[in-house]
């Protein structure tokens, strides 16, 4: 191998954690109650929407209005009436999300094992390039890495072939040089398999750390 290229959300970044606290916290300066329920929600409606973006239906601020659409009136809150107001409204979440950001601590630690392997080390992540970057910088990890490649930066985004074919070239190698490691089986590893590139998943509820991935113990 002369590559790997790593997932951010969930596989570097800790999104469900940093998010479950901003959450969690938002809902209580909205004078709402905190709940496993209310959490639970606010992830499906960004599993149901956050893919309308990556599909080109909804802008990246369309999409996170649309979340306020389908939570507020979970919260008994009236969504905004105009644009605006609504993106104004979410900064109150993202202010919370963004104080919260954490990498999981296997993540540095991995990124040295394969800087100290001389591999070029990449991302690849469906979202946008100014957040992720922003959020790579927050946790500490920018300095170790290559190359980013995001939806907005390839104009694509996973499990398209030519993300992962992008991304390798963006590194200097070839697909069969190059190691991904995600958290999502089907983004992640199906289909950066079909793109030629060797893959691995990270089940962090298994107990898989991205160390052991590297290293070959976890296949």
């Amino acid at each position: 191998m002369k590559a790997v290229i790593f997932d951010l959300d969930n596989t570097l970044f800790d999104h469900t954690g940093s998010a479950a606290i901003a959450v969690h916290a938002w809902i209580s300066k909205l004078g709402g109650t905190p709940s496993d329920a209310l959490l639970a929600e606010w992830f499906a409606i960004e599993d149901r929407v956050y893919p309308r973006w990556l599909a080109g239906e909804l802008t990246h601020q369309g999409q996170r209005r649309a979340r306020l659409h389908e939570f507020l009136p979970l919260l008994g809150h009236p969504v905004p009436a105009t644009e605006p107001e609504q993106d104004e409204f979410f900064a109150g979440y993202l202010e919370l999300y963004t104080a919260n950001w954490s990498a999981y601590p296997d993540a540095r630690p991995a990124l040295e094992v394969a800087r100290s392997n001389n591999w070029r080390i990449g991302i690849l992540t469906n979202g946008s390039t100014r957040q992720q970057n922003a959020k790579l910088n927050a946790i500490g990890l920018a300095d170790l890495v290559d190359v980013v490649c995001t939806t907005e930066s390839l104009g694509i985004s996973k499990p398209h072939p030519h993300s992962y074919l992008q991304t390798c070239a963006h590194l200097g190698v070839t697909p069969a040089e190059t190691l991904m490691i995600g958290d999502n089986l089907e983004l992640d590893v199906v289909g950066a398999q079909a793109a030629g590139l060797t893959a691995r998943h990270l089940n962090r509820p298994a107990g898989n750390l991205l160390t052991d991935l590297l290293l070959g113990e976890v296949v």
